[in-house]
């Protein structure tokens, strides 16, 4: 007789991060395993989230809601506005940075967090599952830097 192990249901926080890019190539059990790691914060409309200047510990992903990314001094004219399913700060993750702009919630927003710490702790337990969060944070890091490259260019050959 052959034993089959049921594959994990979902808790309710799993099944709200599973349409995220960031986890994509993760199994049920292996994002199961990573919401353990994470943090959930709720956040009122205006609430600021980081400030430019502060050292990066963490990666945020929009939940629900909506963030503006706005340069010091600049909150009229942000930078981006992110929603639900977006995240950012995630060179938080990587290197311990000063945050190069503000993060504020634009609406009622709830995230979810994952410390730096907590992510070193993932890499060392569960080095395969940190392997596939960080090939997508190289795969988003990469796209970003090409359509920076491209504005950048427009932008040049515009002038």
């Amino acid at each position: 007789m052959r034993w089959f192990e049921r594959a994990p249901r979902l808790s309710s926080s799993g099944q709200r991060m599973v349409k995220i890019e960031l986890f994509s190539q993760l199994t049920d059990r292996e994002l199961a395993l990573v919401t353990s790691f994470v943090h959930w914060r709720e956040l009122l409309a205006g609430e600021v989230i980081f400030d430019a200047g502060e050292e990066g510990q963490a990666l945020y992903v929009i939940v629900s809601g909506q963030v503006a990314i706005s340069l010091p001094g600049c909150h009229d004219s942000p930078l981006a506005v992110l929603q639900s399913n977006d995240f950012f700060g995630e060179l938080g993750l990587l290197d311990d940075w000063p945050r190069s702009a503000q993060a504020r919630a634009g609406a009622p927003t709830e995230l979810a967090v994952l410390f730096r710490g907590d992510f070193e702790r993932l890499m060392e337990s569960h080095a395969s599952i940190a392997a596939k969060i960080t090939k997508q944070l190289a795969h988003h890091l990469g796209r970003r830097l090409r359509q920076m490259l491209a504005q950048s260019a427009e932008r040049g050959s515009v002038q």
